[in-house]
């Protein structure tokens, strides 16, 4: 990302940070790259109790907030925007039977196998928006249409993007501090 001067700034927890002065598309794909970095900083070094943890009444942990948005990204990026099928694992689970499977099913995996399911996850969304933006703009509406017929346009995409992983990376703030301390923004 760039600053002023066109020099990447990358923020003390490895971070980069949004452009301050760039067009539509390096902003909105540069406040996802910042939420996606900040999210790994929050998972960073834990092995899998402290992706296990839970705090007070909610079930929610670090590993399943991982495998969830690594399923996030596929759904948006592949699924909606290019209308092509589910990627492993999630092409297999009866969602039916469990339909919170993403979250539930990661104290079964690896921290090893969640990292590299979430990395491999955000790797295909950078492809798939790379592109989409080759064949259209923001404006470009996903393949993928919902019941009543409508599409979500890139845009609207990647702002929901920063929305969930903004919430998560709130989740994981009180997570981790509860895991070992660690605590910032």
């Amino acid at each position: 990302m760039a600053t002023l001067t066109g020099v990447p700034v990358i923020d003390d927890h490895g971070r980069p940070e949004p452009p301050d002065r760039a067009g539509e598309v390096e902003t909105l794909q540069g406040f996802v790259d910042y939420q996606r970095a900040t999210f790994a900083w929050k998972t960073a070094g834990l092995g899998a109790a402290g992706l296990n943890t839970t705090v007070a009444a909610s079930s929610m942990t670090l590993g399943g907030m991982m495998k969830h948005l690594a399923l996030v990204e596929d759904y948006w990026f592949s699924q909606w925007l290019h209308d092509r099928d589910t990627a492993p694992p999630f092409d297999t689970d009866d969602w039916d039977a469990d339909p919170d499977w993403d979250w539930h099913s990661a104290t079964e995996d690896t921290p090893e196998q969640l990292r590299t399911l979430w990395q491999n996850a955000v790797g295909r969304s950078r492809d798939n928006v790379t592109e989409a933006l080759m064949h259209g703009g923001l404006d470009q509406l996903a393949v993928r249409k919902d019941g009543d017929g409508n599409s979500p346009s890139l845009r609207w995409i990647l702002c929901h993007m920063i929305e969930e992983y903004a919430r998560h990376n709130g989740h994981a703030d009180l997570i981790r501090e509860a895991v070992d301390g660690e605590t910032g923004e």
